[in-house]
């Protein structure tokens, strides 16, 4: 067997297989016709197993040993890649017979594999071999027909002068697999939930294979579910192993990230953590709550506080039946890949329904599980297998499931109800079965074993009083979901629960994680007096919400509502609103394939102007799409990082023609309401100048006279100048999410930084600070449109800073305007001042809640 000719600059593989060459420009896969891994030849084999090309080490062997990498003695290294796809078979089919680090001669067997198998699972059976390291070769000439593996020569390789002279000693520089130095980790709950999910989307921008390593068992750091599943400890010696081409980057960086703890808050955590670990309760927690109850009660744990009186029903998941069996494995991944798909975009439209932020971030987790690669490889697996997409889906996610359940550790234990949710739903999708909201009769205490965290926030906040789950905990995310939600709710209650009859009446107490089952008459009054006085309350405040909004010491602040359409619109006024602050136009171009047309904008603005009538204002924002609002029709360049590339104006700048047709389309509302038109984003004078350029002449062209034009305030940029753009705005409007992100630089969707970003930390409020000063100096008003503005905690400080409009969620108007009601403008602008000289969040908050708490005590 010759390896090499007599010309020492030359390398000749040979045939690792027998069978017919084929160009690389052949193979049914861009990656590899495109030259995008390296310059190679392809193989139609007829043999089974892959034999070396060449002597050398095996510095790659994947883990689904379809594919290895040898690190030649002369310099190349040289990639050997079996069939077309066969990653997904996750290693069903091949047998290795070497492993990662052997040394290998030319000729010896690598890797044996089914070949019937495997073509029945792959898409084809065309193996690989192409050189890694191009810059080690000067030309590749390849052979052509029929080889013998073994035996004939595949291609041979003129080596660069590097490589040549580097022949000695390549073995052991040329290796693409990288360890890190041991890490211990200073999580006090270990890698759990939030942890995890930073490590693994850190991991995914790297390319190579990469491994988070404790003792002898090591996880897909790529993994939420696989790195959860290691049940990592506080102290536990870890280290992350990655083979690629940026093995030594990702090493580094990704041990880095564990050794800071995966941007865990660590004192907030330590703080924290002795009230979540519950050592004696732990070990068999329904029977320590059950010693505590008393006769008639069932106890569990305090999820949401909360009083409700109710009648007892019961809710059952019912099962989902599909087949063992499907088509063919490219028929049910097609399958799998449309009901992922279909699943996201159904999570994504719940989001965009909800107004709190801390809801939305709980289903954009579920968005991360949709696109968990253990999780889809396992169901892979399964449908090669000849199983159904439905079938393996269900194996794949009732496994990793199960997996996390058995682990000693409570938090992890509660992540996986969000993987049965998650899985549920694609699961109802490929068996066609339609997930509806649960139905329930008025004064519902629902009883569950389960609740996911879609059904809760779907839940019927008029019909559902409260409800009790078996499973779960206070940091679970169905726990968290009703606390936002102001449902009171006990989780982990006595499975006893489940027996309780239909319609029984009981009284529950969210706050103490009791639930009552025969309440006697005294109970049953003490309850409802105190629910009477909470509901009184509530009923003043929306008898009063027609009224404006006055400070006892005379400040008027106008309260208004965000809303996306008309019906939105009729819902605010009946609740109080007094114009719309913010009409989200953005909502007429989503979920549809082509952009909406002038006239169809038009009506829907002039609809909601028609619900307004002409004494009250409408604020339209322009097309706010870009980052993390994406439009499938209007293709954007991929970004490294779209938060700060093309988004809300400089889209619409981007697109003149769009532009004009939604700033025709807004200006035909003009004699309807008092228009505002109000730009997105807005960075500097220039987006500014432009923007108000194009909408002066669609005006002219139009024969519309007077109509205000403001900005959002965003991004920093735009507080700065505060002074300069109320020289020629009319108006400013305060984004306070997207504020607080560019302010703080921390992505209000990022799993582990969003709890962070507050809007109530001091920089933020120095920027709506400077903002306020800035338009005071042109006599220019200052609103806030983000969900600031319907926090009750931060009322007082934003109109202590200025702010004259509130634009809020329509449920929020009748309580924001009683608040203000008792309020005095000079008691909130001392309140500012003290609360910009603090230095964190969390002081403007217990300072805040001092005010609140003081307030109270004299209505």
């Amino acid at each position: 067997m010759q390896q090499s000719s007599k010309n020492q600059n030359q390398l000749t593989l040979l045939a690792p297989l027998s069978g017919l060459l084929l160009p690389l420009e052949q193979v049914p896969d861009p990656v590899f016709a495109q030259k995008m891994v390296g310059d190679g030849i392809s193989l139609d084999p007829t043999s089974n197993e892959l034999l070396a090309p060449v002597a050398g080490r095996i510095t790659q062997l994947h883990d689904a040993h379809h594919a290895l990498t040898i690190a030649s003695d002369a310099g190349p290294e040289i990639l050997l890649h079996i069939g077309v796809d066969t990653v997904l078979l996750k290693g069903a089919g091949f047998t290795p017979l070497v492993k990662q680090g052997d040394r290998v001669a030319v000729g010896q067997a690598l890797i044996r594999f089914d070949a019937d198998a495997v073509a029945l699972g792959a898409r084809s059976l065309l193996t690989q071999i192409v050189v890694a390291n191009g810059e080690s070769v000067t030309r590749i000439a390849p052979a052509r027909g029929r080889v013998v593996a073994g035996q004939d020569a595949l291609m041979v390789l003129d080596l660069a002068e590097t490589a040549a002279v580097s022949r000695q000693g390549s073995d052991s520089s040329s290796t693409s697999a990288q360890r890190s130095a041991p890490v211990r980790l200073p999580n006090p709950a270990g890698l759990h939930a939030r942890p995890a999910a930073v490590l693994a989307a850190a991991a995914k921008k790297y390319l190579s294979d990469v491994r988070l390593v404790l003792g002898s068992k090591e996880a897909n750091a790529k993994s939420l579910v696989a790195v959860m599943a290691l049940s990592t400890k506080q102290g536990d010696e870890v280290l992350i192993q990655a083979s690629g081409p940026d093995a030594a980057e990702a090493t580094s960086v990704l041990a880095e990230l564990l050794a800071q703890g995966c941007g865990e808050n660590l004192a907030e955590a330590v703080s924290a953590a002795p009230a979540r670990a519950e050592p004696a309760a732990s070990a068999n927690p329904v029977a320590a709550r059950t010693v505590a109850a008393a006769a008639g009660e069932l106890v569990g744990v305090s999820a949401s506080p909360g009083l409700a009186v109710g009648q007892i029903v019961q809710f059952r998941v019912g099962a989902i039946d599909v087949a063992k069996t499907g088509g063919t494995p490219k028929h049910e991944r097609a399958r799998l890949d449309a009901a992922l798909h279909e699943a996201h975009a159904q999570l994504e439209t719940l989001k965009a329904a909800l107004s709190d932020a801390s809801k939305a971030q709980i289903l954009s987790a579920h968005q991360e599980l949709l696109a968990d690669p253990d999780l889809f490889e396992a169901a892979i697996a399964g449908i090669s297998a000849g199983e159904s997409a439905g079938y393996a889906w269900r194996s794949a996610y009732t496994g990793a499931a199960a997996q996390l359940e058995a682990l000693d550790n409570a938090l992890l234990r509660e992540r996986a109800h969000d993987i049965r949710d998650v899985g549920r739903r694609v699961l109802a999708l490929l068996a066609g079965v339609a997930q509806t909201a649960i139905q329930v009769p008025d004064n519902s205490i629902l009883i569950a074993e389960e609740l996911s965290p879609s059904d809760t926030a779907a839940l019927d906040r008029s019909k559902v009083l409260g409800f009790c789950t078996t499973t779960g905990g206070a940091t679970s995310h169905v726990a968290i979901l009703a606390r936002s939600l102001g449902i009171p709710a006990i989780c982990g209650i006595d499975a006893a629960a489940l027996n309780l009859a239909e319609g029984s009446q009981v009284v529950m107490d969210g706050s103490s994680g009791v639930l009552q089952t025969a309440p006697d008459a005294a109970a049953l009054e003490s309850a409802r007096l105190r629910m009477a006085q909470q509901a009184q309350r509530r009923s003043e405040e929306a008898a009063q919400a027609h009224l404006p909004a006055t400070t006892l010491d005379g400040q008027r602040i106008e309260v208004v509502a965000n809303v996306r359409n008309a019906a939105d619109t009729l819902e605010g006024l009946t609740h109080g609103a007094e114009g719309v602050g913010l009409l989200r136009s953005e909502f007429l171009f989503d979920e549809r394939d082509t952009a909406p047309s002038e006239e169809e904008q038009a009506q829907a603005y002039s609809a909601v102007a028609q619900a307004l009538g002409p004494e009250r204002v409408l604020v339209i924002r322009t097309l706010d799409v870009g980052g993390d609002k994406p439009l499938p029709y209007l293709p954007l360049p991929k970004e490294d990082n779209p938060f700060l590339g093309l988004r809300g104006v400089r889209v619409s700048l981007a697109r003149p023609a769009m532009f004009r047709t939604q700033l025709r389309a807004i200006l035909r509302a003009a004699p309807l309401a008092q228009l505002h038109i109000m730009f997105p984003m807005i960075a500097t004078l220039d987006e500014w100048r432009e923007a108000r350029g194009i909408l002066a002449e669609e005006q002219v062209a139009l024969g519309v006279g007077d109509v205000k034009v403001g900005l959002m305030i965003e991004v920093p940029s735009a507080a700065l100048l505060a002074e300069q753009f109320a020289r020629e705005a009319d108006f400013f409007s305060i984004g306070s999410n997207d504020l607080t992100q560019y302010t703080l630089a921390m992505d209000r969707g990022h799993p582990q930084l969003a709890k962070q970003a507050d809007a109530l930390h001091p920089a933020v409020l120095k920027m709506i600070a400077m903002s306020c000063e800035g338009a005071s100096q042109h006599g220019k008003w200052v609103g806030v449109c983000g969900g600031l503005a319907s926090e009750p905690l931060a009322v007082p400080v934003l109109i202590g800073l200025g702010v004259t409009e509130l634009s809020v969620s329509v449920p929020a108007i009748p309580a924001i305007k009683a608040q203000v009601k008792r309020l005095t403008l000079t008691a909130c602008q001392q309140l500012a001042r003290e609360v910009l000289l603090l230095g964190s969040a969390r002081e403007v908050r217990a300072r805040l809640a001092a005010f609140a708490a003081l307030a109270e005590t004299t209505i």
